[in-house]
Parts: C-alpha cells; structure tokens; sequence
C-alpha cells in the first residue's frame, strides 16, 4: 500500500496516520556513519512517529553519491522511495560529471530541505593574518606562494576556495588530497596553509588553537563560534558555500504525497529532539517548501557550474 494509496483514502493529513506496514526507504548515497547518513538515521524514526509507517535507511554507495541518486530517479513515483541529496550530488556534479546519468532537476521531485552542514575558513596558526582582509592582502603580495588544501578535485572545498579566489581576486595553490582528514592534517603540520572545513571537525582544533578561524562561509554567523565573523561581512558580500541536505521523491510524484511528506518533515525537523541532536553535531537543522528547495538547487547549479569553468576545472 503507497503514501499515494494513504492519501487517496482522506484529504486530511489527519487521516494519513493509518498505519501502514510497507516501509518508506530513504536512499543515503554515501557510506554508513558519514554526515548525511547520520542525518538519515536522526530523521528517520521521527518520520516513522509521524507517519505511523517504517522508515528504513539504505545506503547506496558509488559514483560520488550518483548511484543512489540514480537508484531513486528510477523508482516508482509512489513516495515510498526517497532521496536524501546534499548539494555536492544535485548542484556540483552537472557541472563535474561527463555524462551524468541522472538529471538532478527533471529526474526528482524536491520535498524540503533537512539540514545544512556550515563551512569555515581556518588557517595555520604560523600564517601570519588575523582576518579574511589580511589573508586577501596576503595572498596579493605573496601571489602563487599561498597554499589551500581540499579533500579532492570538485569538492565542496575545493569549490569553495576557487569561489572565494575569483571574488578576491587573490591567485593561490590547490593541493587536493584523497579525503578531508589527511587534507586537515598537512594544515595543522605546516606543510600546507589554508583549508576550507567543515564546523563539527574543525571546532576541536579551533578550541586547541592548533588552527586559527578567519572567517564562516555562512550567510550567518555560526552560534557555537559568535564571535568568528562571515566572510561575507569582511569584505566578500554573498559569499557562501554551504553544504545543504534536502529529501528528494522521484519526478512525477503525485503532489499530494509531496506535500504530506513536506508537513510530516516540517514537524519531524521542528522537534527539540531532531534540533538537539543535530546541533550536538554542529549541524543546522532546516526546512523549506518544496519551491524553496527546487529554487536553491537552481541557483546553486548555476553557481558552480560558472565556478567551475572560471576555474577551468575538466568534469571526468
């Protein structure tokens, strides 16, 4: 029995807590125990509360996130089915991607957005700047001899940097790394200078002073770091690369499934315990309509899509 089944049965949102003993499966296309899986696994039991139905979490690895993007861009459009997309796999890849075998836009039905996982730009405490002016200073009087790490070619990171290079104006070193961990190592060790990472790992550091904060590449301030101004408000207006998290039904969904699964994600990310358990992890937890959702994916296609060919970055 599908969601559509449920909803054909009432109009109210009421009447779709029938129980229903057919699982909705919620497609998690990275590896187990990373951020969008952790995310997967709080939202999931508060959907299942709220639905009265199994919520399972599965775990489609490949392709940089593309296998199970695809899996679901095939699936019956009945919403028992669902993508949990973060903007590397919907927005960065058309752009990075030869051939990609699915199309983030025509191929998915947004619901709303989940989360947001906020990046900062850090910097070994031997660089001798205090702010993101002094960096940008720095960096043009010392051009090509300013290093940043990333965890690879057309990651968030690496997107980020290349951003932040064409704003400023600034020319520096990309030195990619297989993975953020040993990307952040050469950064503590000296070997490398600059590192765009993300809040949750990089505030341990922060708080050991092993790695200076310059600036968030939020719109906002991060709450756990207030006194760490944006980057945008020291001298970059609108810059922002924020990793954003958001559920995904195949296209063709009826609309009255998506906008039962958009009230039943509104109150499962609404709840002090999904918002606890995010901002243990330094996440953010967000909703949106669906409009908001399909119109953030536009925008940020475009965006990196620009970045990367200013950049003159090749998709493989």
């Amino acid at each position: 029995m599908s969601l559509l089944c449920l909803w054909l049965g009432a109009f109210s949102y009421s009447h779709a807590q029938i129980p229903n003993e057919k699982p909705i499966r919620i497609i998690v296309p990275f590896s187990n125990g990373g951020p969008t899986d952790v995310v997967a696994r709080v939202l999931g039991p508060k959907l299942s509360s709220i639905l009265k139905r199994p919520v399972v979490i599965e775990n489609k690895v490949g392709a940089t996130g593309g296998i199970g993007a695809l899996f679901v861009a095939k699936s019956i459009p009945d919403g028992d089915t669902l993508l949990l997309g973060t903007s590397s796999i919907m927005a960065a890849s058309p752009s990075l991607t030869l051939n990609l075998p699915y199309d983030p836009v025509t191929d998915f039905s947004p619901i709303s957005m989940v989360a947001t996982i906020e990046n900062i730009l850090v910097v070994n405490p031997s660089l001798p700047v205090k702010n993101i002016k002094e960096l940008v200073a720095y960096a043009k009087e010392n051009p090509g001899k300013l290093t940043y790490a990333s965890s690879g070619i057309g990651s968030t990171y690496h997107l980020g940097a290349e951003l932040f290079s064409s704003q400023t104006g600034i020319q520096w070193v990309h030195v990619p790394y297989k993975g953020a961990a040993p990307a952040i190592q050469d950064v503590l060790a000296g070997h490398v200078q600059v590192m765009f990472d993300n809040v949750s790992s990089a505030i341990p550091n922060i708080k050991a002073e092993r790695l200076k904060p310059l600036g968030v590449a939020s719109l906002k301030r991060y709450p756990t770091l207030p006194d760490v101004p944006t980057i945008a408000e020291q001298g970059v207006p609108g810059y922002e690369t924020t990793i954003w998290l958001g559920l995904f039904a195949p296209a063709n969904t009826p609309q009255p499934i998506i906008t039962q699964l958009n009230k039943a994600v509104r109150e499962a990310v609404n709840s002090s315990e999904y918002k606890d358990k995010l901002e243990f992890l330094a996440m953010q937890p967000v909703v949106s309509s669906p409009q908001e959702l399909a119109r953030l994916l536009k925008a940020d296609t475009a965006k990196w899509a620009k970045v990367v060919k200013d950049a003159g970055i090749k998709p493989e």
